[in-house]
């Protein structure tokens, strides 16, 4: 279970393909604190560490063809930037929403617009039953918590502030960006009883 607060921007450094699977090499400062088996949120997605070198302070995580084919892992090459998020604290703040790291789709960025001081971003995404944004609902974003601004079937954008441009890997969007997406779960659940209770009713 994630939050959506970012902690680093991590850098990949190393990709091996071993059958269907893809092992990822990510060099972060993070390293220094993490264990094998431990989960991370790497631009939204929950994956699990295999290795961790803290002599590099790099650390490997494995994707298999599922996730490859429902995120844009496969786009990663060396000197991708990436979103990272340790798993969420018991103990702490919940500053974000509730984000689970389980990919939903992949967005494409349409549009960027420069505002005065901050930047809006438009995503467009394919339309699938349950899985829609609201006006000032939640969305995850390559691992970002962040509100709707706008929201209309297959289309929504969001407002960014400097800090969120420079420490997450927004800055490096731009038109054609393929970016995870992460749709609000209570959302979800709300509209698979709906669509339950349509189906019981026969309407």
């Amino acid at each position: 279970m994630f939050t959506g607060i970012i902690e680093k921007i991590g850098k990949i450094v190393g990709i091996e393909t071993e059958q269907t699977n893809v092992h990822f090499t990510v060099e972060t400062p993070i390293a220094q604190e993490l264990k094998i088996d431990q989960s991370m949120s790497h631009d939204g997605v929950c994956l699990t560490v295999v290795n961790v070198d803290y002599d590099k302070n790099q650390y490997v995580v494995t994707a298999m063809q599922e996730t490859l084919d429902c995120t844009n892992l496969r786009t990663w090459e060396v000197g991708t930037e990436v979103n990272l998020e340790r798993s969420m604290r018991m103990d702490g703040r919940f500053d974000g929403h509730v984000v689970q790291g389980h990919v939903d789709q992949t967005a494409v960025c349409e549009k960027v617009e420069t505002l005065d001081g901050s930047w809006k971003f438009y995503f467009s995404y394919e339309v699938r039953n349950g899985f829609f944004t609201v006006d000032k609902g939640s969305i995850t974003v390559n691992g970002v918590s962040l509100t709707v601004v706008d929201s209309e079937p297959g289309l929504f954008s969001v407002a960014i502030i400097p800090y969120t441009f420079k420490e997450t890997n927004f800055h490096n969007f731009q038109k054609g960006t393929v970016v995870n997406i992460e749709f609000d779960v209570f959302g979800k659940y709300v509209a698979r009883l709906f669509d339950e209770y349509i189906k019981a009713k026969g309407l």
